[in-house]
């Protein structure tokens, strides 16, 4: 039989290469000690805003971090080109451990954890005390995500002028939440937003809110233009004119200590509890928690031999504190609508 070409033997065989190329598997990664520290300022679609070195830079997920998304605030480091010039892209390699974690799900029955904001020490609860009318649920849900995540709650009341707010602070005010209430007059004129500022001062603070309740226009008024400019497309974000987030964004709080930021985030109509566990929410209640020595085991702290109801008979506590951790601890129990 007639080969072609020479005789082959076994110096002929040709081997089809590896489309991962012939370097051996390794699992060291580097360590990227020369890499830059930034800070998330947004994402949109893969693209992650930093602020590295006081320039807004570009930058994609590095490989190695797998499945793990950086969020808004979260700490990271950056390599590659860090000039922030437009068509540059830089590389995240590495996600800072967090102080907090906000999360929420869909709903109660959502297994899945959106984590909204990185490192945040405040969560700054916005409520129209009128149109919208307030969701008391809503705001009960957020306390418990706050408490949850190692974020100091605070309530913000807009539209004073339409109602009036007691009724509502009435609720919460055996919890000793920080509160400020605002008019739209008092928006126009500055005097609220200086209270707001006061109140946000040296800390970094996430909005949260459901659509309509006057967020992003306080974050606006918080946040200037010119300040604005530290994160080069704001406007592409929150937009001049428009009063609609699509993503969470981290500004930086004007005339305020260094280290003090807003986080705007997208209006929420439903903040799902599945991740809570309920028995974290007692950490928030100091003046409760020690009471819990005495509960039986898996108590959940609103049945018959919950030693909190002793506890609070002794005087060492405030009534009104054991009703609202048990409030709070029933709506991890609930649907929002019910």
């Amino acid at each position: 039989m007639r080969r072609y070409g020479k005789n082959p033997d076994e110096d002929d065989i040709r081997v089809r290469p590896s489309r991962r190329g012939s370097r051996p598997r390794t699992h060291t990664r580097p360590k990227h000690e020369d890499a830059a520290e930034g800070m998330v300022l947004t994402v949109d679609r893969g693209r992650i805003t930093c602020l590295v070195e006081g320039r807004t830079v570009t930058a994609m997920k590095a490989r190695e971090l797998g499945r793990k998304a950086a969020v808004v605030g979260d700490r990271v480091a950056v390599v590659g080109d860090l000039s922030g010039e437009k068509d540059t892209l830089a590389r995240i390699v590495r996600i800072e451990e967090r102080a907090s974690v906000l999360r929420r799900t869909a709903d109660d029955d959502d297994p899945y954890e959106r984590v909204v904001v990185a490192n945040a020490d405040r969560l700054a609860v916005v409520t129209a005390l009128a149109d919208p009318e307030p969701r008391p649920r809503m705001i009960d849900r957020c306390l418990v995500a706050a408490y949850d995540g190692g974020l100091e709650p605070v309530l913000v009341l807009t539209k004073s002028d339409l109602a009036d707010p007691d009724s509502l602070l009435d609720t919460y005010r055996a919890l000793g939440v920080p509160y400020v209430v605002t008019s739209r007059e008092e928006l126009e004129d500055g005097s609220a937003v200086e209270r707001v500022r006061e109140l946000l001062d040296g800390h970094v603070t996430a909005f949260v809110g459901h659509s309509g309740v006057g967020k992003t226009t306080l974050v606006n008024a918080l946040v200037p233009e010119e300040q604005r400019r530290i994160t080069g497309h704001v406007n592409a974000v929150t937009g001049r004119g428009r009063h609609t987030t699509v993503s969470a964004l981290a500004l930086p709080l004007a005339d305020a200590a260094p280290g003090s930021w807003v986080i705007d985030t997208p209006g929420v109509r439903s903040f799902g509890l599945h991740h809570v566990d309920p028995s974290r929410v007692i950490h928030a209640f100091p003046d409760l928690e020690p009471g819990t020595e005495e509960c039986p085991r898996g108590c959940s702290h609103d049945e018959p031999e919950c030693a909190l109801d002793q506890w609070v008979a002794d005087g060492r506590a405030d009534p009104a504190r054991l009703n609202s951790l048990r409030r709070l601890l029933a709506t991890r129990e609930r649907r929002e609508g019910d």
